[in-house]
């Protein structure tokens, strides 16, 4: 069976409101995350992922109250992450409507917290985020952490390789080199972990042109995110998925789309 290809819109948030830089620094108010959340929902975002980026720099739990009512207020599945640390905060932001929930730097800490994660509330929950960017590890990729400002040593793929071992359902994977230049995914990058799970690897980091997301979704991307292309309406959500379509890849129709037409 072929599945869809998912375009999501990124909400990475701090101090409750929406924001993005370039390689997570310089940071630009973009909007109110509720607000956000419901305009991608109705404009036919398959998903949307809500990251406080600042949680586990600040040592603080993910803000159950923004996520409570993003969830209220979209249709679609919807992706949390930032300062998840436990099998309780999964907990928390489950109940909070969470559908899937991320988890970074605990886990690189203490591995086997997705195992725990994934034999509590099943494998579909678990998204292993992995910011990685060029480094001096074997593969060339390293795994970042605290929103890419600390280097772990870990390498990329022997990471994805264990992740994918203990139970985690996808792998959200971001281009630290590459996050809000918008130059295109990394795709050697991408490529890369692809061949080594099985699992579905989210592209994520580089976005710039609808031509970027049909050459990750070539290199073997199951979904495809973004940020900063669509808060700032250099594209839209349908305009990504007329790309995909013509360049031959299966996507969910859209609002923007003619109402009836098969994508």
């Amino acid at each position: 069976m072929t599945v869809a290809l998912r375009v999501i819109p990124c909400l990475d948030v701090n101090g409750g409101r929406v924001v993005k830089g370039v390689n997570f620094e310089n940071l630009r108010d973009a909007g109110d995350p509720v607000e956000l959340a419901q305009r991608y929902s109705e404009q036919g975002a398959d998903e949307i992922t809500f990251l406080d980026v600042s949680a586990s720099l600040e040592g603080r739990a993910t803000t159950l109250d923004i996520v409570t009512k993003t969830a209220e207020n979209v249709f679609v599945p919807l992706t949390v992450g930032g300062g998840v640390r436990s099998v309780e905060d999964v907990d928390a932001l489950l109940r909070a409507g969470a559908d899937k929930v991320g988890v970074n730097t605990a886990a690189l800490a203490d591995p086997s917290l997705l195992a725990r994660i994934a034999d509590r509330f099943g494998d579909q929950v678990v998204v292993l985020s992995v910011d990685a960017r060029r480094g001096p590890t074997p593969s060339g990729f390293e795994v970042t952490t605290h929103g890419g400002k600390r280097s772990s040593g870990k390498d990329a793929l022997e990471w994805v390789r264990q992740a994918s071992e203990l139970g985690v359902g996808e792998i959200l994977l971001n281009s630290m080199d590459a996050d809000g230049v918008r130059e295109g995914f990394d795709l050697e990058m991408l490529a890369a972990v692809r061949n080594e799970v099985k699992v579905p690897v989210i592209a994520s980091g580089g976005a710039g042109t609808t031509e970027h997301f049909v050459a990750a979704a070539d290199a073997g991307a199951n979904a495809l995110l973004a940020a900063s292309v669509f808060h700032y309406g250099t594209l839209s959500i349908a305009e990504v998925k007329e790309a995909l379509h013509s360049a031959g890849h299966l996507v969910r129709l859209t609002a923007g789309l003619a109402q009836g037409e098969q994508r």
